[in-house]
């Protein structure tokens, strides 16, 4: 009875022992994963210097391109129709510009 007794308690505290260095050293090792991957975004979310002085320059703001818009002619539009999948897409563009054609002569 001894014999089991000790044996259980010798497995049990083998387990315990595999089972806390195993939450232990996994969270060290999450640690340095984790890390990682942090100091590799850090590397390669640099600007190039030249980009960088690229998107300075770049004078593109809401005003310039709402004032584009007020100056293009929305109200008068054409909708063109794009082909249907059974249709050939080289067939119907050849048909629209032969109509494009007769239209402006």
């Amino acid at each position: 009875m001894c014999k089991v007794f000790f044996s259980i308690t010798v497995l049990t505290h083998l387990f315990l022992f595999s089972f806390q260095l195993y939450l232990i050293g996994g969270s060290f090792g999450l640690r340095e994963f984790a890390q990682i991957r942090y100091d590799v975004h850090k590397l390669h979310g640099k600007v190039d210097p030249a980009l960088k002085e690229k998107l300075k320059k770049n004078t593109v703001t809401l005003e310039s391109e709402y004032e584009k818009l007020e100056k293009s002619n929305l109200d008068n539009w054409e909708n063109i129709r794009g082909p249907s999948p059974w249709e050939d897409s080289r067939t119907v563009q050849k048909e629209r510009r032969e109509a494009l054609r007769l239209k402006t002569e």
